[in-house]
């Protein structure tokens, strides 16, 4: 599988589907550092919310083939500005989260990430499941 950091402010789903890839247990686990483990990178959400951490989000970015960029379907705003995929040499890839849930609304975060410069937007639903096996096929294949 290829190595995937993964991208999104707070809560936005992060660290559970991480665990879902790993095919852990789901349990409540706040991440405060950077971390590696095989082929995922998980990262804190408010490297993501501050422009001075953000830089480090760049960085750490070249140790991935793939930079997974997330929103949740609840969420109101996206922290990520137009166009943003060209200042990174990788692929970069949406995942819109949480799409289970009331509220949500997996088209307009998906709307989001296609202007921020995604090309390929997944949906998942990690606690069910619902889209997680599209996208571990897609990251096994390319």
């Amino acid at each position: 599988m290829k190595k995937l950091i993964l991208m999104g402010r707070s809560e936005s789903g992060k660290t559970t589907l991480t665990q879902v890839l790993r095919g852990e247990k789901i349990s409540y686990d706040k991440t405060q550092y950077i971390k590696f483990n095989n082929c995922l990178i998980d990262t804190p959400g408010e490297y993501a919310q501050t422009q001075h951490l953000g830089r480090a989000l760049a960085l750490y970015s070249y140790e991935a083939d793939i930079v997974g960029l997330l929103i949740s379907a609840t969420e109101e705003y996206s922290l990520f500005p137009p166009c943003i995929t060209c200042m990174v040499n990788r692929e970069v890839i949406g995942i819109v989260t949480h799409i289970d849930l009331d509220g949500a609304k997996p088209e307009r975060a998906e709307r989001w990430l296609r202007l921020s410069g995604c090309k390929r937007v997944f949906h998942v639903a990690s606690k069910s499941g619902e889209g997680v096996d599209e996208l571990v096929k897609y990251l096994s294949e390319c």
